[in-house]
């Protein structure tokens, strides 16, 4: 018999956190360690690969001297019997195994959305026709992160894949990441799309069961403003109506959805209790808008926050213990606003997370209480592109539950979100904010603080005054994206020209 050769171990190389890198930076840079932190590494087609392991109390790096690193037939096999701290000055216990291997021209490695990324996936374009795409391969929403640090060769890059912060686990198997090149950006990107679509179920938009049939057909979406949070009116419910009846004659009422931001009163102010404010006509009001509305053929589609709840509403004592904490426990406000322009951030709103159950049975009984009282087509949710790694709940899992909850109950009324991150897709069709990577499964409209005629006013939004574009209509024909009219206190009184022609606009590029 011949004896089989076996296959040398691939050297351990010897890196650091500062290897290969500039030090200091040029320019800003993240935080990071002041000190070598060892990263000793092995070589694979090109590339060079370590790990690290974070935990709730430290940071720790693999221990060279108990690392091998064996060739297989698929690729290469890395395995670290013990672990280092204080920057290699102490050992711990611990076992890391890496398995990385080749599938067509990709490379995989395995053994979550961060800084404001909806799905996770990194391309860095390094030529004219040379794209790198970084992706992880998660079948779950869960924290990655992509910290990129130059060097005159290249780049070090880490790919941070965080565990479930309300899981206390002894052992983590990290999903695969992949890495791929490709020529055109279109390429680079599509793999990990493909994945997306396998991995979350998405239901193509063509078949999509929870899409009624009027908004196949919408043809326009009317963004009626209601209250800032100062107080300050634009257009109350009896105005809202006014307007309705108006655009009624210009385009078939049944091709428009009306997007009734801040009917509820004070924006943010008063989330979450939900009920129709006395100061923009009161209940009566509210339900003389939806009904007369609707028996022109509009749709109507109130808006609700998702994540968010004002402490000083008497309803919060409820539902306190659904605020969100960040995984390392500090907490996370919804505190990035400056509502009353004192050149402030507010601290008064809490980030609530719907995997507690107490603000999820309180937020889908105030979305079905609407759904009740006045007999609303959609709900709109507020920030629900957002999740965060929190220790009481999964995010993901409780949006997914009051949808499917909500549907159960009210099949034919639609949930529709502000944006999104990539696994929103299986259960909500329809944003307002595109993404055109999204477009196969969902529709779109423009957000609510797009300009509005002539002005500019972002109306309830705290943007303030953006651009206002006479040549365009702030419109543009893209697909799967819906015309968007916004309308402020002052729109339908003095610029119904503007509104007249973005309306014609939106009937031109109809769908049949």
């Amino acid at each position: 018999m011949i004896p089989v050769p076996t296959r040398p171990d691939a050297p351990i190389l010897p890196l650091t956190s500062t290897s290969e890198v500039f030090v200091p930076p040029r320019g800003r840079a993240f935080q990071k360690f002041s000190f070598d932190f060892p990263e000793p590494s092995i070589e694979f087609n090109g590339m060079r690969f370590s790990v690290l392991v974070f935990t709730r109390e430290n940071a720790y790096g693999l221990d060279a001297r108990q690392m091998t690193a064996q060739a297989t037939d698929t690729g290469l096999d890395l395995t670290a019997g013990g672990l280092v701290w204080a920057g290699g000055q102490e050992r711990a216990s611990g076992r890391v195994t890496a398995r990385l291997r080749t599938e067509g021209d990709a490379i995989l490695f395995g053994g979550n959305t961060a800084g404001g990324m909806g799905t996770p996936l990194a391309v860095v374009q390094s030529g004219e026709q040379d794209f790198v795409a970084l992706s992880s391969l998660d079948d779950r929403v869960r924290t990655k992160r992509f910290y990129f640090q130059p060097g005159a060769q290249g780049y070090r890059v880490e790919l941070v894949h965080e565990v479930e912060g309300w899981l206390d686990l002894p052992r983590v198997q990290v999903p695969s990441w992949r890495i791929g090149r490709a020529t055109t950006l279109d390429a680079a990107v599509a793999p990990h799309y493909a994945h997306l679509e396998r991995a979350y179920h998405f239901p193509r938009w063509e078949t999509r069961p929870d899409v009624p049939a009027w908004l196949r057909r919408t043809a326009l979406v009317v963004t009626l403003h209601g209250m800032h949070y100062t107080g300050y009116v634009f257009n109350d419910y009896a105005k809202m109506l006014e307007i309705l009846k108006w655009i009624a004659t210009q385009i078939p009422a049944d091709r428009v959805l009306a997007f009734i931001s801040a009917w509820d009163g004070r924006y943010y102010w008063d989330y979450p209790e939900y009920r129709a404010a006395e100061r923009l006509g009161g209940e009566a009001g509210f339900r003389r808008l939806v009904n007369e509305g609707q028996r022109l053929g509009f749709r109507i589609m109130p808006m609700f926050g998702a994540n968010a709840a004002n402490r000083h509403q008497p309803s919060f004592a409820a539902v306190a213990d659904a605020a969100t904490a960040k995984v390392d426990g500090d907490t996370m406000d919804l505190n990035w606003v400056d509502w009353d322009n004192d050149r402030h951030q507010e601290g008064w709103l809490a980030y609530m997370n719907l995997g507690v159950e107490s603000w999820r049975r309180w937020l889908t009984g105030r979305i079905a209480d609407a759904i009740d009282r006045y007999g609303v087509d959609a709900y709109f949710l507020d920030i629900i592109g957002g999740w965060t790694n929190n220790t009481r709940g999964d995010m993901h899992d409780g949006a997914r539950r009051l949808v499917a909850g909500l549907r159960q109950k009210y099949p034919q009324v639609l949930c529709c979100g502000e944006f999104l991150y990539d696994a929103l897709l299986e259960f909500i069709p329809l944003y307002h904010v595109y993404s055109p990577h999204g477009v196969p499964y969902a529709r779109f409209f423009s957000h609510l603080s797009a300009p509005a005629p002539v002005r500019g006013s972002s109306g309830v939004h705290e943007s303030g005054f953006g651009r206002w574009n006479a040549e365009t209509l702030g419109l543009s024909q893209r697909e799967g994206l819906i015309p968007t009219l916004m309308v402020v206190d002052d729109t339908f009184t003095k610029y119904r020209d503007q509104m007249a022609a973005v309306i014609a606009k939106a009937k031109a590029w109809a769908p049949a």
